[in-house]
């Protein structure tokens, strides 16, 4: 039993961390279905990955491609989805970080990105 024992003040705590989880599932869905695009070599290649991360698609413009040098175009892809997923952890951290913190921290939460 906590001091004061009031089962209101339970019920309460209990409402307020249902909302939160609520808050908190909404803003990863909404997350899942934002774009987020990053480049590379000038925008020879760009990656669009979702907020969460999941590489949808990937765009190469024909400038970027020579069959003599493929290890460029691998650097440049990776290079831009690289750039999309830190563009993707930003746009996280600030739709989730607020949510993390008011839940007690980031670190210890599950499928938090960060």
């Amino acid at each position: 039993m906590f001091p004061g024992g009031g089962g209101a003040d339970m019920q309460q705590l209990l409402q307020q961390a249902q909302k939160m989880q609520q808050d908190l599932a909404a803003a990863q869905e909404e997350l899942a279905g934002t774009p987020v695009q990053g480049s590379a070599g000038g925008g020879l290649v760009k990656a669009t990955v979702t907020g969460a991360g999941e590489l949808k698609s990937l765009e190469i413009d024909p400038k970027a491609v020579d069959p003599e040098d493929t290890e460029t175009l691998a650097d440049l892809v990776v290079a831009a989805i690289r750039d999309a997923n830190n563009a993707a952890q930003a746009l996280a951290q600030a739709k989730l970080g607020p949510l993390a913190q008011s839940l007690g921290g980031g670190g210890g939460i599950p499928g938090l990105p960060f």
